[in-house]
């Protein structure tokens, strides 16, 4: 493996990367799927199936009604985000020890972009970061390079390899490719079988702690 390049900057994913709100998720398209008339997912295939912005996903999943869908699904989320938020172990270490090292931090989701902005200020983590796009703040959504290039123009830093990408999926790897960021998987467990064979992450790494690490490596 090549060493990885100074970082510049980081973006990081948000869901399931630096906090878990997969049990919120699940039980807001349960919701939705009920009473669109489909049968729930399971926590399970939340986590494997949802990569995608709810502009992309919904049209896909309930065709003409998906906007239906989507204020069905936004009501039962909002009643919820906020008191269900959960750090993921490890993140707030994380990000305490990016901000010692003077990164410039920023978060590309694919989660709605007020929702995502209202979760950072209720952890206190909109401080850490200099950029925080969501779904609906760009053109087009993730794995489309146009957030990444929306968060390093608010962070004042050039796209490329220079930034890395942090997240958790096949989703976060694409965005860093077709963005020329370097990928890093941050990630407890491999990952469904094929995930990551088309966009390989430059770095996979299982903890916080390991990531922090790495990023103090780099620097030398």
């Amino acid at each position: 493996m090549q060493p990885l390049p100074r970082p510049r900057a980081i973006l990081f994913d948000w869901d399931n990367t630096l906090v878990d709100t997969f049990p919120v998720i699940h039980a807001s398209l349960s919701d939705t799927f009920i009473h669109m008339g489909h049968a729930p997912w399971t926590e399970e295939e939340v986590r494997e199936r949802i990569r995608l912005s709810l502009r992309d996903a919904f049209p896909v999943l309930f065709a003409e009604r998906w906007e239906e869908a989507r204020d069905v699904f936004y009501k039962a989320f909002e009643t919820r985000h906020l008191q269900a938020l959960t750090q993921m172990p490890g993140a707030a270490g994380l990000l305490a020890g990016l901000d010692g090292m003077g990164i410039p931090l920023g978060v590309v989701s694919n989660k709605t972009g007020r929702y995502l902005r209202a979760e950072a200020a209720h952890l206190g983590w909109d401080r850490n970061f200099r950029a925080l796009v969501g779904a609906g703040d760009a053109a087009r959504d993730k794995p489309e390079p146009d957030p990444a290039i929306l968060a390093l123009e608010a962070c004042c830093v050039p796209v490329d390899a220079a930034v890395w990408f942090v997240g958790d999926s096949g989703v976060d790897m694409q965005i860093a490719h077709a963005a020329g960021l370097t990928p890093v998987l941050l990630r407890a467990d491999p990952g469904p079988a094929g995930e990551f064979d088309a966009w390989p992450p430059a770095l996979r790494t299982d903890t916080p702690e390991a990531l922090l690490l790495q990023v103090a490596r780099a620097l030398g």
